[in-house]
């Protein structure tokens, strides 16, 4: 199961929980790129601790994934204009010379 997966399981077991608490302002915080106070972590007991670091790495890795779609989208785009400028261009009528 991912991190983010079992953290919403611990948060919906008991979100008054302290830990749970925890968990839930670490993914709003990564979501809304507000700041989080590490301290926070250190607090929670082990098992805890590294599913906090799990989110994040998986956050980080979702985060590139979003990026490298965006890239993929930015460059279809970009092809799709060249191709529009070359079929301008080639639908142009050829310049008449003066003789």
């Amino acid at each position: 199961m991912n991190a983010i997966k079992e953290a919403k399981k611990l948060i919906a077991k008991d979100p008054f929980k302290p830990s749970a608490k925890t968990l839930a302002d670490l993914v709003l915080s990564l979501e809304s790129h507000e700041p989080f106070q590490l301290e926070r972590l250190y607090a929670l007991n082990l098992s805890d601790f590294e599913l906090a670091v799990q989110i994040i790495k998986e956050w980080r890795l979702d985060r590139y994934y979003a990026g490298k779609a965006k890239l993929y989208d930015f460059a279809v785009q970009a092809n799709a204009l060249n191709q529009s400028e070359l079929q301008q261009s080639a639908d142009a009528p050829l310049p008449v010379q003066a003789s």
